[in-house]
């Protein structure tokens, strides 16, 4: 299947893999079909791209990355509607943003997404621990381009 995309241009996604979250993202109910797309070879970031509207994607990572003890809990009746057993058979992901010259992720909106039947839904914690910009990593400054006379 070909999407469209602002960022990357027409870009072929398996269908097999397209992940549906019935109620859609938070601020974006009407979004439910997303891809996500490895860009470069860091397993770590990933855009998570909406199939249907070309200028609607994320950055997303795996949380735990950078929080190793970062642990979510989930309901049983978010498990049932994720068609999983346990949070073995997910994957967590959380929205990165870049905020001055740190990444923060939103830890407490993560992503849960059934690794077979996948299916995501986007849970609110209220864990006091983490914000919606918890620091996961401070950018290197660039240098400075010197042009020769």
């Amino acid at each position: 299947m070909l999407i469209e995309t602002t960022r990357f241009g027409t870009v072929e996604i398996d269908e097999q893999r397209i992940l549906h979250f019935p109620e859609g993202l938070l601020g974006f109910p009407h979004q439910k079909r997303y891809a996500l797309i490895q860009t470069n070879d860091d397993p770590v970031f990933f855009w998570l791209q909406s199939v249907d509207d070309p200028a609607l994607a994320f950055v997303v990572c795996d949380p735990r990355a950078f929080v190793p003890d970062y642990q979510v809990p989930v309901r049983q009746a978010d498990l049932d509607a994720l068609g999983i057993a346990d949070l073995d058979d997910a994957q967590v992901l959380v929205i990165v943003n870049k905020v001055g010259d740190e990444l923060t992720g939103n830890l407490l909106g993560p992503l849960v997404i059934g690794a077979r039947s996948l299916r995501g839904r986007q849970i609110v914690l209220s864990d006091r621990r983490y914000g919606t910009r918890h620091p996961l990593l401070r950018l290197e400054p660039k240098a400075a381009v010197s042009r020769s006379a």
